[in-house]
């Protein structure tokens, strides 16, 4: 079953462009509900970067030696990404998912240091 929920940033126009950590930006995705996950290659300070953002709540970056790393962090961020944000949506009527990100951006990082 495809998940709907992740499209391509820019219909892809950001693909093989300038990313935040001077690398090529190889993928570059945004959620519907507003998250941001970007992969970069050849960085300033590492071969690879996984630069992901919940909109207005958190900006964060990983650095990675490998390729294979890399990608298979990006794929379990994404949804780790995807799950905290749904669960906040669930909450939007209550506190506009106020607490759920508060908490979530936390262990998310903490997850993913």
């Amino acid at each position: 079953m495809a998940d709907f929920s992740w499209h391509l940033f820019d219909n892809g126009g950001t693909q093989g462009t300038t990313g935040s950590e001077e690398g090529k930006i190889v993928r570059d995705e945004e959620h519907f509900l507003g998250a941001r996950i970007s992969l970069e290659r050849d960085c300033r300070v590492a071969p690879f970067a996984i630069t992901c953002g919940i909109y207005g709540w958190m900006l964060h970056t990983r650095f990675f030696s490998s390729q294979e790393d890399a990608e298979t962090q990006y794929e379990a961020m994404k949804d780790t990404l995807a799950a905290l944000l749904e669960a906040a949506d669930k909450t939007a009527e209550i506190d506009g998912g106020r607490k759920v990100l508060m908490e979530g951006v936390s262990s998310f990082v903490e997850m993913f240091p």
